[in-house]
């Protein structure tokens, strides 16, 4: 038996989990939160955050003897920050986190610089979103011309981690995972596009190198191995241990399904992100605007103080709602793409005009618009036969009930846990069986699945699918084509 950790530095905390080889069992955990950054003016997460503060978060999660014994580690990280670095290695500016809104018209800039979403498609297999670090590149070239051309290496926080946790070498590593997030990498041809760096930042720029899933970034001069690390969304899909037709629903604020497949997909009408998987594999991914929000809505409009409250009122309603159909584009729409759209509530009667029924179309909005996003994955290609519900909102009996009649497969609801972390333990635990050779670099180690409930669509089945063909039809009404390429 060996021992191996996993950390997820996700934007509020570092979780670290300490894992046993063999089995995958974890053995201890640590948990600590970031340091508190300003806040935006709005009251939001912040946009720029300092790097070191991942490393006191880090440094204080692993206190106590934590990482006692422990042979190898594993890093995931938050996807899409940028750490620009300057000839020196350090910092230029702070590091620039999340779906950074500042970047939305730098992301139309460079959609019109390469000539279109499909131009795009085709280079990288993604369409510039704010979020992205090439995005993030051209805000810097447009905004902050001198940080921009004292900027000499790109990397990202799980890339930074591991650099730092290695004692900052001259090589500096990521992997397929991460490199497919950034807009300047090709999961399909599995290397980098330095010219679409230059094209956002205005030069070129030293870029990690991307190694195998079970390949090492290195050792520390104590002889720690640090596998490759990964972005958190591969990391919380490897400790799943998901595989060939699974698929991943996440229920955030915002929405996205995923799935393993054998091949990245370009997609002409950038509702796809084609990603790398921590595997081998491909990720590829669709995201919705509009999830926990519309329940959020929901309630409020209810005047319920809580998602556990709206559930047990959607509960007391029957499937369909009785005739209310709820289009949930409450911030516009990225899948189908609507950036400037509104909600519609379709099929007012006096009948139907209840709070539970209002509460129940809320539940089924969501998961139709869900089902929508699948659709486009499984409209490529993309085989589905079981799907995993992540997010705390998947606990709620709503969901569970309406869920596997309208998603029409099998549901799985994994018991809570830091998936990302036990992602980035189970890459630290391959690389180290590779590098001792009693572990096959093609095949990870085949750590136990999570517990979970599994719900089948069962008798439901066609009474789902006609409420999400009637949710259909009023969408083709009042959004005509809005799914067409």
């Amino acid at each position: 038996m060996g021992i191996v950790a996993g950390l997820d530095s996700s934007p509020d905390f570092t979780r670290i989990v300490v894992c046993d080889t063999d089995t995958g069992s974890v053995l201890r955990q640590g948990y600590a939160p970031h340091p508190v950054e300003t806040e935006t003016e709005g009251g939001g997460r912040p946009s720029d955050v300092d790097p070191q503060a991942w490393l006191l978060s880090l440094g204080e999660a692993a206190g106590g003897g934590l990482l006692e014994g422990v042979q190898a580690i594993g890093v995931s990280a938050q996807q899409n920050a940028l750490v620009p670095l300057d000839s020196q290695g350090n910092t230029v500016r702070p590091a620039m986190v999340g779906g950074d809104k500042r970047a939305q018209v730098a992301a139309a800039d460079l959609i019109d610089a390469l000539g279109g979403r499909e131009a795009w498609a085709q280079a990288v297999g993604s369409v510039p979103q704010a979020a992205q670090p090439v995005t993030k590149l051209r805000w810097l070239n447009r905004t902050e011309p001198d940080n921009a051309r004292r900027t000499t290496a790109l990397l990202q926080a799980h890339d930074w981690l591991v650099w730092q946790l290695l004692g900052r070498p001259v090589r500096r590593t990521t992997d397929r995972g991460g490199a497919s997030g950034t807009g300047y990498w090709s999961a399909a041809s599995g290397g980098y596009r330095p010219d679409l760096v230059e094209l956002a930042l205005g030069h070129q720029a030293m870029l990690p190198e991307v190694i195998g899933p079970s390949d090492a970034a290195g050792t520390t001069p104590e002889g720690l191995l640090i596998s490759a690390g990964t972005g958190e969304t591969m990391a919380a899909a490897f400790g799943l241990g998901i595989g060939f037709g699974d698929a991943v629903v996440s229920l955030g604020a915002s929405g996205s399904v995923m799935a393993v497949h054998h091949e990245a997909l370009v997609d002409q009408s950038g509702m796809i992100t084609s990603l790398a998987d921590a595997t081998g594999m491909h990720l590829p991914v669709v995201t919705t605007l509009n999830a926990v929000r519309t329940l959020r809505g929901a309630a409020e409009l209810l005047g319920l103080s809580d998602l556990e409250s709206l559930s047990e009122l959607a509960m007391k309603s029957t499937p369909g709602a009785h005739g209310l159909v709820f289009l949930p584009y409450l911030e516009g729409e990225r899948t189908p793409n609507l950036p400037h759209t509104a909600g519609t509530l379709a099929g007012l009667r006096r009948e139907s005009m209840k709070a539970e029924h209002l509460a129940r179309a809320a539940f089924e909005g969501m998961l139709c618009g869900l089902a929508d996003a699948l659709d486009v994955l499984r409209g490529r290609g993309v085989a589905v036969r079981r799907l995993f519900l992540l997010g705390s909102a998947a606990e709620l009996p709503a969901v569970q009930a309406a869920a596997p009649a309208l998603f029409g497969t099998q549901i799985v609801v994994p018991q809570p846990a830091d998936y990302a972390a036990l992602g980035a333990a189970r890459q630290a635990a391959w690389a180290l069986g590779v590098s001792q050779g009693t572990l096959d670099p093609r095949n990870p180690p085949p750590w136990q699945g999570p517990v979970a409930q599994v719900f089948e669509p069962g008798d439901e089945l066609a009474v789902g699918q006609a409420v999400r063909q009637q949710y259909v039809s009023v969408r083709e009404q009042t959004h005509p084509g809005a799914f067409r390429s």
